[in-house]
């Protein structure tokens, strides 16, 4: 019962939500599914692909960026090499957070693996909305291939907010084709 419903509820958001994809030409594709209503803006340019993600109505706080790079040389290999340039890249928001440490957590990924870091700020916590100043941060990196990076942040009101957990679920909800290899 309880796949019956995931699935009905997929189901469900891809008729309400939309589907972006990446042509990365040999070296594949990743389509990525959007939940609710959002404005998807794509630039490419020879050395990586940027998605900028905002929502479309004027009373969502919120924000996602993708950026896919394609380095000639593997240096986030492993897990834990990840992991550490996750954290080691998350060190500029420490100082204006709550949190005062960048502690990574894993992506829950069909295919690669990634790590984000979450953060507060703390002077607009307990503060109504101002739309472009967001409560809470999330920054992070996904390796789908050794040729395919993925650096992701997405900001919204609330780790709990449901534009935030929008862009994380499409995040973690996002598939990637291979391609034939450069």
């Amino acid at each position: 019962m309880k796949k019956l419903c995931t699935l009905f509820l997929l189901t469900l958001s891809g008729a309400l939500g939309q589907v972006e994809t990446l042509d990365f030409g040999p070296r594949g594709k990743l389509t990525i599914y959007l939940p609710g209503e959002w404005n998807v803006i794509t630039t490419r340019n020879t050395e990586q692909i940027t998605m900028t993600i905002a929502p479309k109505k004027e009373s969502v706080n919120a924000a996602g960026s993708v950026i896919v790079t394609f380095p000639d040389v593997d240096r986030l290999d492993t897990k834990a090499r990840l992991k550490l340039r996750v954290e080691a890249d998350c060190q500029v928001y420490i100082e204006e957070s709550v949190e005062r440490k960048a502690l990574a957590r894993e992506f829950s990924l069909r295919t690669g693996f990634g790590y984000y870091c979450s953060f507060t700020d703390p002077k607009l916590r307990g503060k109504p909305m101002e739309k472009g100043n967001y409560k809470v941060l999330s920054a992070g990196k996904i390796r789908l291939t050794p040729e395919v990076i993925v650096d992701v942040s997405f900001m919204a009101e609330g780790f709990s907010d449901e534009a935030y957990q929008q862009l994380l679920g499409a995040l973690e909800g996002m598939e990637f084709s291979p391609g034939r290899g450069r």
